[in-house]
């Protein structure tokens, strides 16, 4: 270490400078993207019915496309380290309140709803005969056409 510690905010970040933190940035930042880009595809063909957690997924996986792709592209073009750090503290702390803040109280209520719709469907059906059609009583006779 040469300069002092807020210098390297402003030096460009590429292997020269910074070559302990340069290729495992950028590679692990094109790894989770790729992750991401998969689990936000396999959650959303298993969670098809639920839309509060599709839509969680969703803001997690624009939220993550766009930090990542920044990463990738300051590395790429050479930004200043300090718009790396930028990206990250901004990516993960809308990670978190995406996680922890916004969407626990909406998937609250919708387990709540799920519960309760569970709750009316063994109502429905908690006596025996209740799948069974019972028959409209005829009150018409049949007239016979001649």
């Amino acid at each position: 270490m040469k300069l002092a510690p807020w210098q390297y905010l402003f030096l460009p970040f590429n292997s020269r400078n910074f070559h302990d933190l340069f290729y495992p940035m950028w590679i692990s930042a094109l790894v989770l993207l790729i992750l991401l880009v998969v689990l936000y595809n396999v959650r959303t063909r298993q969670l098809r019915g639920h839309p509060p957690y599709l839509e969680l997924y969703e803001w997690l996986l624009w939220t993550g496309v766009i930090m990542f792709g920044l990463i990738i592209t300051y590395s790429l073009f050479v930004f200043d380290f300090i718009f790396l750090l930028l990206a990250l503290a901004i990516g993960l702390s809308v990670f978190v309140w995406i996680r922890f803040i916004r969407f626990p109280p909406i998937l609250a209520i919708y387990e709540q709803k799920l519960a309760r719709q569970r709750y009316f469907s063994r109502l429905k059906f908690a006596h025996p005969e209740s799948t069974i059609r019972s028959r409209p009583p005829s009150t018409s006779r049949r007239r016979r056409r001649r």
